[in-house]
């Protein structure tokens, strides 16, 4: 008996030519891709903001290649000016990071960072030559950079 299809069975129709147009292989290998992105994806995800051996964390703050200040990165709730001759910033600590809440610079660029909280992670203000970054209890960025001999 021949049945017409309806307008409701076109998107199984299209199911069905679809599968039958990838072969087994290809399915594997697409769902392989998907795992391995999704890894790269997850993974950092879950590590975000662990710090190596549960070391502390502190921001440096550097104005014009000079140490201004370091601090610990708490989740205790305080505000940092900091006024140069180069220009005025206003950083807030808070959940255990660093946030760049004002600056007196031109583009504002500075303020679209967000929160840091990881070793590594950066804030820059270019006009005002000033940089933020997240490095561990021992003051390193969280590994060797280098070695003179």
């Amino acid at each position: 008996m021949l049945c017409k299809s309806g307008s409701g069975d076109a998107p199984f129709l299209e199911l069905n030519l679809m599968l039958k147009l990838f072969k087994k292989a290809d399915l594997i290998l697409l769902a392989s891709l998907l795992l391995i992105a999704s890894f790269f994806i997850v993974f950092p995800i879950l590590l975000k903001g662990k710090s190596p051996e549960g070391q502390e964390l502190f921001a440096r703050i550097t104005v014009d290649g000079k140490l201004y200040k370091t601090v610990a990165l708490s989740a205790a709730e305080q505000e940092l000016e900091i006024r140069t001759k180069y220009g005025y910033n206003l950083l807030k600590l808070h959940d255990g990071g660093i946030q760049m809440i004002k600056a007196d610079c031109p583009d504002r660029l500075c303020l679209t960072f967000g929160a840091i909280t990881s070793i590594g992670q950066t804030i820059v203000c270019l006009p005002n030559r000033l940089m933020v970054e997240v490095v561990s209890g021992t003051g390193g960025g969280g590994g060797l950079d280098g070695v003179a001999s």
